[in-house]
């Protein structure tokens, strides 16, 4: 999912379980009068955030040491409101950044947070933007990386999907359609087909029970035939909660459920408060990358992040909040688990991630059932009595207002990969005239049938 901090979507749990780290009432940050701006359970869905919150290094450096760029700083997390107020040039408008979501408000999110495991640690890999920090995910480093201007085909160290493959183990990306590819399939252009499909295939994977050993959802980016519902600003956060909800419904239905362990975790925080300061890495956590364009050593970690762990091995109610995650800690997991825990070509970061399965602790699966249902469709489900958990109604799509700054540089990142396409084969579309998500989804799906036209059909076997 995208752009959200922890504080921001389960900062409110922790009255409801004081385990959990999440916020007193009491948090503030200065604006740029000097007023105190304290943190308040008035977020809104949609509407709050058209101004796209800055999340690039800058903005992140700015928020976490508020200005201060002395040798001997430390982080004191006060800088967000100021942050902010760089987007929207309005004091008003950039207090909004301190609001987060009351528990009920996020149905699905807050039930698999009480109901599973939730991780009060799991920070961002980069104090940066999206594709840097979703390449520690998918590889376990960003190659020196904390911008959006990168490609990952040709790097020596192979994707986690390249290294279960080899291994003679089955992996795939699903992408929720065509126009959501572009973050998963960039890097994997010159790569195996088999490794695509669209979400229709998850479902399929799923009521089949032939789901891979390793899977990775992509979001929808944008509205048009349905909505978007990665959670980016300013997209509905209900269709997100909603999505959450009907992957979690799919697999607790597959015949594989109790061989499941299922992650929901953030790219990054999106420039959203969070009161919990990065922590520095140890040394022999540092690989020696530095970024030539911003100077970062790699040596500490992002903002903290959403991220449950549901699995029927798992107690309910657990809250693991004295160990450190990030998102090596996925192809760090993975690799242990099905390869070797002593896989050699990876980097001394991921080697080093905390990995997450021991938390399937239990001697037998969890008999209990619930499920997540929207209006008529809570009560769908057949089968075994379940517990119906109603999900919020999002609002109605609107594919005509402007791209957010993520489509914007989705747009630009693909454009460089359509670049090296023979001129023959190119769209010919000027990007500097798309204006609307409408366009930009068109664009998109385009360009990416041209390069992959195997995923493009869903990655059909």
């Amino acid at each position: 999912m995208e752009n959200r901090s922890f504080d921001h979507m389960l900062g409110g749990l922790k009255a409801l379980n004081p385990d959990i780290d999440g916020l007193n009432g009491d948090e503030s940050n200065p604006d740029t009068t000097g007023a105190k701006v304290t943190v308040s359970s008035d977020a809104d869905y949609q509407g709050q955030l058209n101004d796209d919150p800055g999340h690039h290094y800058p903005d992140v450096d700015l928020q976490i040491f508020n200005g201060d760029t002395s040798p001997a700083r430390t982080p004191n997390m006060q800088g967000f409101v100021r942050a902010y107020f760089q987007k929207t040039g309005k004091v008003p408008s950039s207090r909004d950044i301190m609001k987060y979501f009351a528990p009920g408000q996020l149905p699905v999110l807050t039930t698999l947070a009480q109901r599973y495991a939730v991780f009060t640690r799991w920070f961002s890999s980069i104090p940066g933007p999206t594709l840097c920090n979703r390449a520690f995910a998918h590889f376990g480093t960003s190659f020196g990386h904390t911008d959006m201007s990168v490609n990952y085909v040709g790097k020596p160290i192979p994707s986690i999907y390249q290294r279960m493959q080899a291994a003679g183990h089955t992996a795939k990306l699903y992408y929720y359609n065509q126009s959501s590819s572009t973050l998963g399939l960039t890097f994997l252009l010159k790569n195996q087909p088999e490794l695509f499909g669209l979400f229709k295939q998850f479902q399929q994977d799923c009521e089949m029970g032939r789901l891979p050993q390793y899977s990775f959802l992509e979001p929808n980016y944008k509205d048009g035939d349905d909505l978007a519902n990665d959670q980016h600003p300013d997209n509905d956060v209900r269709a997100g909660d909603n999505f959450i909800g009907t992957v979690y419904n799919l697999i607790r239905q597959s015949p594989k459920w109790e061989n499941t362990a299922l992650l929901i975790v953030y790219d990054e925080h999106g420039g959203l408060y969070d009161h919990v300061s990065p922590p520095n890495l140890p040394p022999d956590h540092v690989d020696g990358n530095t970024d030539s364009q911003t100077g970062f050593q790699f040596d500490r970690l992002g903002v903290r992040v959403p991220a449950v762990l549901v699995s029927p091995w798992v107690e309910a109610g657990t809250v693991v909040k004295d160990r450190i995650f990030e998102h090596a800690s996925i192809p760090a997991t993975v690799t242990n688990f099905f390869i070797d825990p002593n896989y050699a070509t990876r980097t001394q970061r991921e080697a080093k991630a905390e990995t997450f399965l021991d938390l399937l602790s239990r001697d037998t699966a969890r008999p209990d059932a619930f499920h997540f249902g929207l209006g008529d469709a809570a009560h769908a489900l057949t089968g075994m009595r379940r517990e119906t958990i109603p999900m919020t109604q999002p609002g109605p799509g609107n594919p005509d207002r402007p791209i957010s700054t993520l489509l914007y540089e989705h747009i630009h990142h693909i454009h460089q990969v359509e670049m090296t396409l023979p001129p023959e084969h190119q769209t010919g579309i000027d990007i500097a005239k798309i204006q609307t998500v409408a366009q930009a989804g068109e664009y998109i799906d385009k360009v990416t049938a041209l390069l992959h036209p195997v995923a493009a059909a869903g990655g059909a076997q």
